[in-house]
């Protein structure tokens, strides 16, 4: 056989074992113990990506807001330090301990909307995973586990028994990002 006969004899056999050789890398691994990344499977779901869009959204108008609020008290602050001069002591204490008390009450506020977001991120987090059980128990029943542990968790494992992609492959069909399929509110 010449040298070029051999390499497409070679290359044809390589052509039809490839999909073979693709089938085996994807296929759900069988065994007793699975491994999960939940961190992963939240953040690379459709589900996952929507909220951390959403909330981005949400942190980048508190933060605009927060800059906002910060240069109308400076500039409050600027014309009440000028005006201290034309007031009487008394008079401008209890102006600026008003001040104050606003600018602590302005914090407290917004200290509140940035807890509301962690909130909310916890919440759907709770959420994802609640409407991921099932399929993380169809995982655990198709590759004959009886136990998926979370990865990091584990100090020594085969990554061959990380079920992560094929998670987030299931739960990307079942829920897409979890608005409509899940029950979620639009908005909260």
């Amino acid at each position: 056989m010449s040298g070029n006969a051999l390499r497409i004899v070679f290359l044809v056999g390589a052509l039809l074992g490839a999909p073979f050789a693709f089938a085996q890398e994807t296929a759900l691994p069988q065994s007793q113990v699975l491994t999960v990344d939940s961190d992963v499977m939240f953040s690379q779901s459709m589900f996952g990506i929507r909220v951390a869009q959403e909330l981005a959204a949400d942190e980048s108008i508190l933060l605009a807001e927060n800059r906002r609020i910060q240069a109308e008290l400076t500039a409050e602050e600027r014309a009440l330090t000028d005006k201290r001069g034309e007031m009487d002591a008394d008079a401008f204490r209890a102006v600026a301990e008003a001040f104050d008390a606003r600018v602590v009450q302005i914090r407290l506020e917004q200290d509140q909307k940035a807890s509301n977001l962690e909130q909310r991120r916890q919440r759907e987090q709770e959420a994802f995973i609640r409407v991921a059980s099932p399929v993380l128990t169809a995982l655990m029943r198709d590759a004959g586990a009886s136990v998926i542990l979370e990865r990091r968790d584990i100090l020594l494992g085969d990554p061959a028994v990380d079920v992560t992609s094929f998670a987030i492959e299931r739960l990307n069909r079942m829920l897409g990002d979890g608005r409509a399929k899940s029950g979620l509110p639009e908005d909260e």
